[in-house]
């Protein structure tokens, strides 16, 4: 597609003010009557040599792999003063996981995973995608709660690493 010196001007603007590949797609036509494909918008840009901006993802306070912060209450031995009301059974730590830096033979990726009553299991996908764990004890299985609180984390894990 040939532009004239205005109209890639223009499109140069739109992408310093952070717009997307799309988002020009449509100010192309609006503004210019230039009926384009995604894949047209895409090339021109990549002819003009601009890179689109990418938007900052706002990131989380607190990463969700680490086990909450014991209550000062909960220490042992730490004196309790009169006016606290008495803490129930400690909580569970939580679920916690790694990633090998190495896959297991036969898995995308693996690692392993402890679950808040102790237990550990090793975690693996395979190529078709599916999740295997491997508990550490025979026939040992996780709380529905672990269960759930290890796909989140593990969702979480894998998508810092662009899985």
């Amino acid at each position: 597609m040939n532009l004239d010196d205005t109209q890639r001007k223009r499109v140069a603007e739109w992408i310093w003010q952070g717009l997307k590949i799309s988002d020009i797609q449509n100010r192309l036509a609006t503004d210019l009557g230039l009926s384009l494909t995604y894949m047209d918008v895409r090339l021109l840009v990549d002819d003009l040599k601009l890179t689109p901006k990418d938007v900052e993802r706002p990131k989380p306070a607190g990463s969700a792999l680490q086990a909450p912060a014991p209550a000062a209450s909960a220490c042992v031995g730490a004196p309790r003063s009169s006016a606290q009301p008495p803490a129930g059974p400690p909580k569970p730590a939580g679920v916690s996981l790694s990633v090998d830096q190495v896959a297991r033979p036969g898995a995308v990726v693996s690692g392993k995973v402890n679950f808040s009553d102790g237990n550990t299991a090793d975690w693996y996908f395979d190529q078709t995608g599916r999740l295997g764990l491997i508990p550490q004890q025979p026939g040992y299985r996780p709380a529905p709660a672990d269960l759930q609180q290890f796909q989140m984390a593990l969702d979480a894990e894998l998508s810092k690493l662009g899985f």
